[in-house]
């Protein structure tokens, strides 16, 4: 290609990054790619995560500091750039019923306003592929369904000269792909992989609670076992959030790089001809651009 390929990842806090998406996001960057983190909040309203760190009263009093400072090492370790889009972290609520959303947080902006600044980024950065989360947020956590509100709203508009006129020169991003790296196919090959080593697995319970929820639909797999390191290293880097002898890293990466060595998407947006299934988020980019 005459320009280097684009691709934009945006999440809703900070370690968000490196728990979706991350090995995928080191290898193209070590491929020759751009690749830009855009994260919607600060994270200041989420709990000490790491036993390790909890009762830490520094920790809490300057979780927001310590929060971005996290992030400066992920984003170090995956070699990509990042952006915050300045939006306050709503918290988690909990209780019956749910309190209400603070006042003053991202989840209750409205999606028109709250999407500006990412028309914005995606003006200035132009990526050629846009990556987030379903309308589920992947979980319920009111900021990860904001995020997918919002990041569907840009990608429609970005391209649009009639819509957000003061946010620069429209760009139309030609792939939207939601992040669906948790699937039971997954889990269950995962699961039967450490049985059958005769190691114990974390995910028992878990797959007799998974009920029979419909599964999504996941349509691209993209190869990236090399970077599992980098992508476990980067959510070791946020600390506050991720024990490192916790549930997620109790998979050897042996083990995953020989039962699932990729991280999987749903396509739901191509302005470009691309047969499915796909091993490539620039699936159909890169054939256009040699045409």
């Amino acid at each position: 290609m005459s320009e280097r390929l684009r691709l934009m990842a945006v999440h809703a806090h900070p370690d968000d990054e490196s728990s979706k998406g991350a090995a995928t996001m080191a290898r193209y960057v070590r491929e020759g790619a751009e690749v830009l983190v855009v994260t919607c909040t600060g994270g200041e309203r989420g709990s000490v995560l790491n036993p390790k760190l909890q009762g830490n009263p520094e920790i809490e009093e300057n979780i927001h500091e310590i929060r971005r400072a996290e992030m400066d090492k992920a984003r170090e370790i995956l070699g990509v750039d990042q952006a915050w889009l300045g939006f306050v972290d709503s918290g988690l609520p909990e209780g019956d019923p749910l309190p209400p959303l603070p006042d003053d947080c991202f989840a209750v902006q409205p999606v028109e306003k709250a999407a500006e600044p990412l028309v914005r980024l995606m003006r200035e950065f132009r990526p050629h592929v846009v990556t987030t989360y379903d309308e589920n947020g992947g979980y319920p956590h009111p900021d990860h369904i904001q995020t997918h509100q919002v990041s569907v709203a840009a990608f429609d508009a970005a391209g649009d000269p009639d819509a957000y006129r003061e946010a620069g020169d429209p760009w139309q991003p030609l792939k939207l792909y939601y992040n669906q790296g948790i699937s039971k196919a997954r889990i269950e090959a995962l699961h039967a992989a450490m049985l059958a080593r005769g190691l114990e697995s974390p995910y028992g319970e878990w797959l007799e609670r998974w009920g029979d929820r419909p599964e999504r639909d996941i349509t691209t797999k993209v190869p990236c076992a090399d970077y599992f390191e980098l992508r476990d290293q980067a959510l070791i880097a946020h600390a506050t959030q991720v024990d490192p002898d916790g549930f997620w890293f109790r998979i050897p990466l042996d083990v995953q790089r020989d039962v699932w060595p990729t991280e999987d998407y749903e396509l739901v947006r191509s302005l470009v001809d691309t047969e499915l299934p796909e091993d490539d988020l620039f699936a159909g980019i890169r054939q256009a651009a040699k045409a």
